[in-house]
């Protein structure tokens, strides 16, 4: 797609029936339409586990978070906004929504979501550590 067609698709109109939502931290905005009726429904969990692995030393830990919490792992800390799963197969799935911060810097080095069966489809870049999704958690 050329650049003049991309500046005219994304000052396109949304439709009134997609959904926007607005990043809290940039204030940016992404149309996500709604879905259709016979679609899968995704249900919040309480909680996720994330795996998390140190490349220097080559420490790999599971990393039980609750949703709304922040977890130290290493030098960095997760915090997890949301964990959602497929409502007919909660263990087919997980989409989380995270924020992994170095607080001796104090800089965000991801926020988004992540998804379990994709995870370098949105993937934290950093030099020492990888964080991925493994399940949320449902009891």
């Amino acid at each position: 797609m050329r650049p003049a067609a991309i500046a005219l698709a994304l000052a396109a109109p949304v439709a009134a029936q997609d959904s926007i939502i607005t990043s809290p931290i940039d204030g940016s905005t992404v149309s996500i339409p709604d879905v259709a009726a016979d679609s899968v429904r995704a249900i919040a969990a309480q909680g996720a586990t994330l795996k998390g692995l140190d490349k220097m030393s080559g420490q790999v830990a599971d990393i039980p978070i609750n949703t709304g919490e922040t977890v130290a792992f290493g030098r960095i800390e997760i915090s997890l906004g949301e964990c959602r799963y497929p409502e007919d197969n909660p263990t087919g799935e997980a989409y989380a929504w995270m924020t992994i911060r170095d607080p001796r810097q104090d800089s965000i080095l991801f926020d988004g979501w992540m998804v379990a069966s994709s995870p370098a489809l949105n993937a934290l870049d950093h030099a020492r550590y990888d964080v991925w999704v493994i399940r949320c958690t449902t009891a």
